[in-house]
């Protein structure tokens, strides 16, 4: 068995009840219908922003750097951001997968007058969601196997060539930046109590070979049955197969702080526990001492499990701060106490900062 990561996989071996990365081969050998289920209840649990306090740090070091670089909107820097920002961190696209989550930034920026303006035209998206609609594991390796295929596909501006070197570069950048970043305590304590009473799936848009290297750097890989990451599916996709007919209606959960983690347990019939953004502590300290208590027990869903979807979609907004609501909405894109809030809606960016051409290549 073994969990793919871009062109390579990484093989596993049995040590105890869990699957532990052991070797690395060249086939994708991660089969997520072949999971038997050993215990009575399943239970999915999301990565970035959930266990690992880590959304901030990777959308703020990682991406948006990667996104306002290899789209040319240097000369719409504060606005890039913004959005960026808006779109993957305090809205309900939160969790979104990347390449989706480009298309909603890069229309909300054709949404802004003054940034057509600066740029000399709108954004192109076309390509791109052409090749998000047709293909089902939306990562790099797949939309490389797409251009080298296909290499004649790609617009005029190259925004597919574009879209892939912004990928490349945020994976080189996770690499890099994104270290000694410990799981949370209370989520750690949660798996602990999850692993003697559920099969427990990551299941995440995050590349597996991330996935792989930070679960396995903190030792927290004992907790879970395997790993499954973007390459392998959507959320709804992993959960289905690896969890499909196999347990009873109710003896199923995600666990997330995405949307997206919310459809896909709606999707595959399952309960949802949200990890509030601005909440995650505590929130995990309320799935350890309760939650868990209740949906081992049936008593989840209904009232409890409504209460949890109200405080949580309330710290997630549809529209964004500088566009009132009777404006046209927002990209229909389907994803994923105190919350996380937004920068200052008043911002602008720097006007003089140059011109990006539309049809920049790189």
């Amino acid at each position: 068995m073994g969990i793919l990561a871009g062109s390579i996989s990484f093989s596993f071996a049995e040590r105890g009840k869990h699957l532990l990365p052991a070797s690395m081969t060249t086939e994708p050998t991660l089969d997520l219908r072949a999971l038997e289920a050993e215990k009575e209840f399943f239970i999915g649990v999301d990565s970035d922003g959930c266990v690992f306090d880590s959304m901030e740090l990777k959308h703020k070091e990682c991406f948006c750097p990667a996104f306002i670089n290899r789209y040319g909107l240097q000369g719409v820097g504060n606005a890039g951001r913004e959005t960026w920002e808006f779109v993957n961190l305090y809205s309900r696209g939160r969790g979104l997968n990347r390449f989706l989550a480009a298309i909603k930034a890069l229309k909300l920026l054709n949404e802004r007058p003054e940034v057509v303006e600066q740029l000399g035209g709108e954004l192109e998206t076309a390509a791109l969601e052409e090749w998000c609609a047709k293909e089902t594991k939306l990562g790099g390796p797949a939309l490389d196997a797409f251009l080298k295929a296909n290499p004649d596909a790609d617009s005029e501006g190259k925004l597919l060539e574009r879209s892939l070197n912004w990928s490349n570069d945020v994976a080189n950048a996770v690499e890099l930046i994104v270290h000694d970043l410990p799981p949370m305590m209370e989520a750690v304590k949660a798996l602990q109590k999850i692993k003697g009473q559920a099969d427990c799936l990551v299941v995440s848009q995050t590349p597996t070979a991330d996935l792989v290297r930070e679960w396995a750097e903190h030792d927290i890989d004992q907790y879970v049955r395997g790993i499954a990451g973007q390459e392998l599916g959507t959320k709804t996709e992993h959960i289905e197969q690896a969890a499909g007919g196999k347990y009873e209606a109710g003896k199923m959960l995600m666990v997330g702080d995405a949307p997206g983690d919310h459809q896909a347990a709606t999707d595959n019939g399952a309960l949802f526990f949200p990890i509030v953004p601005g909440q995650e502590r505590a929130s995990w300290t309320e799935l350890g001492e309760n939650g868990l208590d209740r949906f081992f027990a049936g008593t989840y869903a209904g009232e409890y499990q409504e209460k949890l979807l109200e405080d949580f979609y309330a710290c997630l907004p549809e529209h964004p701060p500088w566009r009132s609501v009777a404006q046209a909405p927002s990209p229909e894109i389907t994803g994923g106490g105190a919350c996380v809030t937004a920068p200052n809606p008043n911002s602008s960016f720097n006007r003089s900062s140059g011109f990006a051409s539309r049809n920049l290549a790189t």
